[in-house]
């Protein structure tokens, strides 16, 4: 372009200007580089592709790896908007208000250095998080309050960092009302584990079940990035960090419990199970009784009247091998049915209940039908005791207490089965829990909106077989040990004295037994 321009070639660069935002953006449009200062932005290909698809799809949502400028074409599309439309309202959220602010700062910097005969708005109101333009254009930065942009209509909004927002499930309630009217949105972010607003939002919309748009643009979408950048940018990173800043990938990135290698072995165990039967068609069976086997049933009861489910689970006790599961709303008692169908369909399984409010109910049901072999312990050691000798014993209690204090200790021995690969699971529910069971200052839990009704199921049975039933097994291993010891020993002794002739060996029971004759029958020969 000619450094001066006739009033003609003006107009004509306006118009260009207004009908393409990537003329616009690639030509005169100009950014501040960290090492470089104020350079023009020249377009990648990925990001021309992005300006497309803002301009196609009112709903955008951008899975992307970190460093590919993403903010960038984001705050330069909302400068070409407001420059070249009137009365456009721009909202930005993001995790941090600073966050959003600073996208509402590249958006006005990208206007301030617009050549003079281009800006044909101009800035009539400044602040630091919002502005407002001649023509009525403005934009502003918020934060993640639950009244963020409800009282406004919205012509885009800006979600920065999506999948860091917490409560966005909260906030998105309030904000989408706000577009109904032709607004648009952009939701960008690197990913941050599963179950989250970004998450639900971005896999939906690849299944075509939402009015989003995806699109994913992990790290070598960058023409000027290769194999050798990767290694010295990951060489000081960990799988988790790897995952989440520049693999797009949502399994592995995120505060899981769980952590994403094992995850992964576990994705490939999935199957359908063999039946699907029940009242509700909620129990699922991967494999029947077998004879040579001996059963544990685990169950977790919930009140069957909101959002919790009762659930079972049937291990196989020799391998930990999970061959049936329960889960459904249900009342205490039908559950209570439910489990006394099933364990005893496995063998008279040993019956480990949860012993809350609920859970006891449950339980007397289950003594009321006469369960032989209900899972009992010793009061605050949670020592296992059989139910014969529970009935001998005030301290004894039927059931398992989840407490502040073993709530901690059944979920890490649950961790440590899964790390171990000591479990083996096929459900598709139980791993989807798994999945968006996650560390929350400290604790664990589902997210928020999430279950983990299956996973401390699980969790119960894992620390049983490992702590009550082990130590069961060794006092009985140990008792037969003992008893096996009293026995009549074969063992010679040598009775030869070293360089006498005519030594010989004699049997210690053979003597023993000499000696018991000899004081049977000639009993004066031995009085004192």
């Amino acid at each position: 372009m000619p450094i001066k321009l006739t009033k003609q070639e003006v107009m004509k660069e306006i118009v260009r200007c207004g009908k393409k935002p990537e003329y616009f953006i690639h030509t005169y449009a100009k950014i501040t580089h960290p090492m470089k200062g104020l350079i023009p932005f020249h377009l990648y290909p990925f990001q021309k592709q992005l300006l497309e698809d803002f301009e196609d799809h009112r709903f955008n949502v951008i899975l992307k790896a970190r460093q590919l400028g993403i903010s960038t074409i984001s705050a330069a599309y909302v400068a070409w908007m407001m420059m070249f439309h009137r009365e456009k309202n721009v909202l930005v959220i993001a995790t941090k208000f600073n966050t959003a602010a600073n996208l509402v700062k590249k958006v006005k910097a990208i206007i301030k250095n617009l050549p003079d005969w281009l800006r044909i708005s101009t800035v009539d109101i400044d602040n630091r998080t919002s502005f407002v333009l001649s023509n009525g254009s403005q934009i502003k930065a918020s934060s993640t309050s639950g009244d963020a942009g409800r009282s406004e209509a919205l012509s885009l909004l800006v979600i920065d960092e999506a999948a860091h927002v917490e409560g966005l499930d909260d906030l998105w309630m309030g904000l989408y009302p706000t577009l109904s009217t032709g607004g648009r949105c952009i939701a960008l972010s690197t990913p941050n584990g599963v179950g989250n607003w970004f998450h639900k939002i971005y896999t939906e919309s690849e299944n075509k079940a939402n009015d989003f748009f995806s699109t994913k643009l992990p790290w070598d979408v960058h023409p000027d990035r290769d194999e050798s950048w990767f290694e010295k940018e990951t060489r000081n990173m960990s799988r988790r960090e790897i995952a989440q800043e520049l693999e797009c990938n949502f399994n592995m990135s995120g505060e899981t419990v769980f952590s994403a290698e094992d995850m992964e072995t576990y994705y490939t165990l999935i199957k359908d199970p063999k039946y699907r039967t029940g009242f509700d068609r909620n129990l699922w069976i991967w494999e029947e009784r077998s004879q040579e086997n001996s059963y544990l049933v685990s169950a977790d009861v919930a009140r069957g009247d909101g959002k919790d489910y009762s659930v079972c689970h049937v291990f196989k006790i020799e391998t930990m091998e999970i061959v049936a599961e329960y889960q459904g709303k249900v009342t205490p008692d039908i559950f209570s049915r439910v489990l006394f169908d099933v364990a005893q369909e496995y063998g008279n399984a040993l019956l480990v209940v949860e012993n809350n409010s609920v859970g006891f109910a449950v339980l007397d049901k289950l003594k009321e039908m006469r369960y032989p072999n209900l899972y009992h312990s010793v009061k605050s050691t949670h020592e296992f005791v059989e139910e014969y000798q529970a009935d001998q014993m005030s301290n004894a209690v039927a059931g398992f207490s989840t407490t502040s204090k073993t709530r901690p200790l059944i979920i890490a021995k649950l961790e440590e089965f899964v790390r171990n690969n000591l479990i083996k699971i096929y459900s598709s529910r139980l791993l989807a829990e798994m999945r968006t069971f996650v560390w929350n200052n400290g604790r664990a839990e589902a997210m928020r909106s999430y279950n983990d009704d299956l996973i401390m199921s699980c969790a119960v049975a894992c620390w049983v077989r490992d702590t009550a039933l082990a130590v069961n097994q060794r006092d009985a291993e140990y008792a037969k040990a003992f008893i096996g010891s009293i026995t009549k020993s074969t063992n010679e002794l040598d009775t030869r004295i070293k360089g006498m002739i005519g030594t010989r060996k004699m049997k210690i029971n053979e003597e023993l037994n000499k000696h018991h004759k000899a004081t049977t029958d000639f009993p004066w020969l031995f009085k004192g």
